[in-house]
């Protein structure tokens, strides 16, 4: 008799190709999405960006609002859930228990619930790792073995409940701060490091979580049908798909928009209120339409072959863990007032090159780690977290 064994991660090789890519270009948008939120000496308006925008800046936040902010994390969420249903595929095809993968579901959670923690204490206390890995412990039944009418319920509910949670995200934070993480603006980096503990646990994890869990749950329901592995056989789907949530990113976007380009100024409270639910609402929709849009490209990859650019970008999604924390060493290298403070009153045009240029190098160096055959070493850290190491099956 043979011992059943763990295959362990999935191999670069067997990977499907339009989750990376989605991966790889999620990144850009968590990037734009994160990087003035480091910044600090600007009076605050609508989800943290800057009220005293204007020229160039307002078109920055225009393109943001409707593009980019609450967009990239729900289809971070939706990544996520619908990665968890490709693990549980690949474990039960070995003979692998139900139980068994929820037991390891939960184990990888809480490593990177530790991941994220230590992400966010000593660099980004918007961390979403120790989000996802929250959901992971908090949702592993669900996500392996619930029947697809409660993924479908779960997504449903949680579409709802952020929609209805993020109405007062235009209203202006109390105190009047200059900086949407306070510890941004703390010169003395123990006292910075002891204000992102703070944030970590309340932001970073409880609000995010809860923000996403509706995704999450999408996810996996789309990952039971193969929506991404076998894009080809969906092309239709994708396509509404796409073409439909953008259009509601942008739509659902614009009112919110136009508050934070300062085009539509002292709106009334009811109009604020709901242009946070729309901004909620066209965040989550706008996200399916981004994993759609990426599903699209892979089938055009698989006709046309690969390139440059598409090799690129699956090669930072194959690292997006690795990815990730790499951005936020570049933009705590550069402007919280712990460091460099170039933060410090610094327009949203300026924050934009500096998240898309630090995407940029990344996936220069995403890139050429593939060539070399190196894979993230954030990948390989969970993994063996995760996995143990690895053991040579032993016959009986």
């Amino acid at each position: 008799m043979t011992a059943v064994t763990d295959p362990g991660a999935t191999s670069i090789a067997a990977r499907a190709l339009a989750p990376d890519l989605a991966r790889g270009g999620m990144l850009l948008l968590i990037a734009l999405a994160n990087v003035h939120l480091f910044t600090y000496g600007h009076p605050l308006g609508p989800r943290g960006y800057p009220r005293d925008v204007g020229g160039v800046d307002s078109v920055v936040a225009l393109l943001q609002m409707t593009l980019v902010d609450g967009r990239a994390y729900p289809l971070f969420g939706l990544l996520f859930g619908y990665g968890i249903v490709q693990l549980t595929r690949r474990r039960t095809a070995v003979g692998r228990s139900v139980d068994a993968v929820v037991g390891l579901v939960r184990r990888r959670g809480a490593w990177m619930l530790l991941i994220g923690a230590v992400h966010g204490v000593l660099l980004w206390s918007g961390d979403i790792v120790g989000a996802y890995g929250l959901l992971a412990v908090l949702l592993a039944g669900l996500l392996v073995r619930g029947s697809d009418r409660a993924l479908a319920r779960v997504a449903v509910a949680g579409t709802t409940v952020t929609t209805l949670f993020y109405a007062g995200s235009g209203l202006s934070m109390p105190g009047d701060p200059q900086a949407f993480m306070a510890s941004m603006a703390i010169a003395d980096p123990l006292a910075a490091l002891g204000a992102r503990a703070f944030e970590w646990g309340t932001i970073g994890v409880l609000l995010q979580a809860f923000g996403v869990f509706g995704a999450v749950a999408a996810g996996a329901w789309a990952a039971r049908r193969r929506l991404l592995d076998e894009p080809e056989r969906h092309r239709p789907l994708l396509t509404r798909v796409a073409v439909v949530g953008l259009a509601a990113a942008v739509l659902g976007g614009l009112p919110m928009a136009l508050m934070a380009a300062q085009l539509w100024t002292s709106p009334p409270l009811w109009a604020v209120l709901a242009a946070g639910s729309l901004h909620a609402l066209g965040g989550y929709v706008g996200g399916f339409g981004y994993a759609a849009l990426f599903g699209l490209l892979a089938i055009r990859v698989v006709e046309r072959g690969t390139g440059p650019v598409t090799d690129a970008l699956r090669a930072c999604g194959q690292r997006s863990l690795s990815c990730y924390l790499a951005q936020s060493v570049a933009f705590v290298a550069l402007l919280p007032a712990w460091t460099l403070g170039l933060g410090e009153g610094a327009h949203l045009w300026q924050t934009a090159l500096v998240g898309a240029g630090a995407w940029l190098v990344i996936l220069v160096v995403a890139a050429a780690s593939a060539r070399a055959g190196f894979r993230g070493p954030a990948e390989v850290l969970l993994r063996r977290l995760t996995y143990g190491p690895r053991r040579v099956p032993v016959a009986h």
